[in-house]
């Protein structure tokens, strides 16, 4: 296994009707860290998955290569692209971070934990079963729950509010910083800084 290489997934769902979900802040954020390393996605030759392959480090540092990647599948198929591309790049489960949304988490609110299970989420699930393990990094970005009675199925498949919407690139935003720092700054102080 490479010791060198960081796999980090957003996970969505494709195509512009899903774009705006809450389900795909995974995406949101993967978008931020491929304008951050000045790159834009491309389909792997796997086809399965689009990537961008760069590193993520302050200017002049030579930071470890990381690969970005959005499966080209519904959340609840993710797993078998990530199995392939971690193959492909010969990433083990604790060289990969899984960006997600996260019901049990307050909006514009993030938690970083490493391994666990997946708690009703499809993607996590898919990817927990494809690479038979769960223990890869996780970066949750909260959505908080369904208002009233509204089915969980169709809050996060929904656009944020309009309130929402205007608090939402900070919350990419801090949590494209998580992801640098789980990176480069390991665990413990990651959650130091962000899981308040």
């Amino acid at each position: 296994m490479s010791e060198d290489v960081w796999l980090v997934v957003g996970l969505g769902n494709p195509g512009p009707t899903y774009a705006n979900h809450r389900h795909n802040v995974g995406y949101l954020v993967t978008d931020e860290l491929a304008d951050r390393m000045g790159s834009s996605f491309r389909a792997h030759k796997s086809g399965r998955a689009d990537v961008v392959e760069g590193r993520l480090a302050a200017p002049g540092v030579p930071g470890p290569r990381v690969v970005l990647a959005r499966p080209r599948c519904y959340m609840n198929e993710s797993g078998g692209p990530v199995k392939a591309l971690a193959t492909f790049y010969k990433v083990s489960p604790e060289r990969i971070i899984a960006i997600h949304d996260e019901l049990d988490i307050a909006f514009n609110t993030l938690r970083v934990k490493l391994g666990g299970g997946d708690n009703g989420h499809n993607g996590l699930r898919s990817m927990r079963s494809s690479m038979g393990t769960g223990d890869f990094y996780r970066v949750r970005a909260g959505i908080g729950r369904p208002p009233g009675r509204q089915e969980v199925a169709d809050f996060v498949l929904s656009n944020y509010s309009t309130a929402e919407k205007k608090d939402l690139p900070f919350q990419v935003f801090d949590a494209a910083d998580a992801v640098e720092s789980l990176i480069n700054d390991g665990l413990e102080k990651t959650q130091q800084r962000f899981n308040s």
